[in-house]
């Protein structure tokens, strides 16, 4: 994984290209049993949630309001006792978040066979948005469907599990219906390449192999980041030292800074 696509500049674009690049993969292999639906989930920050409010900022609007109009012919007008003048201020507005998921549905039935979540920020950090995205995974996992879960995020909070204290900066979760309370956690690091995993469909079904990786790797092509990433800079969030010093010797061995 690429530290510096968890900068908040692009991560949103690289999640998108990575719903799509994932079914594109996947249509191919499944069909003509299964259809691979991009599904959106909107959420709405709550304005009582001050770590989630979004504050407009209108250029120039630092200037005061005047009370009175300064053009008014003051000849015949009594004149009133000044008031205390209004400042312009900024107020919490509430947003708008939509966040694209897979579903491997089948056909015959229209029943989503597999959930597929590339996990955003706003479903590691703790708010509004991450408890109704907990919510969701429980009514995953106590359905029929499968659920993989992709987290190529070091910030923030992982998403739980019972009884397990793997500390690893990315994680994917593989958790079969048959299979349940028992799931896959592919847990690695920085310096690791990711791993590939079998999709869950049906038992009787041949599963697809998914390789993030090369996934990653022609997305990374596709959107030019090598010219428009700064690897001067570090990375957000920042790294360990240790991950620091490995990241900064292969960008030298690669002469990108």
């Amino acid at each position: 994984m690429d530290p510096y696509l968890e900068h908040p500049d692009f991560w949103a674009e690289v999640h998108s290209r990575l719903i799509v690049a994932i079914a594109n993969f996947l249509v191919p292999r499944i069909r003509p049993k299964y259809r691979v639906a991009i599904e959106k989930r909107v959420y709405e920050a709550s304005e009582t949630d001050g770590n989630n409010l979004l504050v407009v900022e209108i250029p120039g609007a630092t200037t005061n309001y005047q009370a009175t109009n300064p053009d008014v012919n003051k000849s015949n007008i009594a004149v009133a006792t000044p008031v205390l003048q209004p400042v312009t201020v900024t107020l919490p507005m509430p947003r708008l978040i939509k966040q694209s998921y897979l579903e491997v549905q089948e056909l015959a039935t229209g029943q989503v066979v597999t959930a597929i979540e590339i996990l955003s920020p706003v479903n590691k950090r703790v708010g509004e948005e991450r408890a109704m995205y907990l919510k969701k995974r429980q009514r995953i996992l106590g359905s029929l469907t499968n659920l993989v879960e992709i987290d190529l995020l070091r910030g923030w909070h992982p998403m739980p599990t019972l009884k397990n204290d793997l500390q690893t900066d990315y994680r994917i979760l593989v958790s079969r219906e048959a299979c349940r309370p028992q799931a896959a956690l592919y847990g690695f690091s920085l310096t690791e390449p990711i791993p590939t995993f079998s999709l869950p469909l049906r038992s009787e079904d041949t599963e697809p192999v998914l390789n993030l990786q090369t996934l990653l790797n022609k997305i990374y092509d596709q959107g030019g980041y090598d010219y428009v990433i700064d690897y001067s800079r570090e990375p957000v969030p920042p790294l360990p030292k240790e991950d620091a010093t490995w990241v900064n010797d292969l960008l030298q061995n690669r002469g990108m800074w």
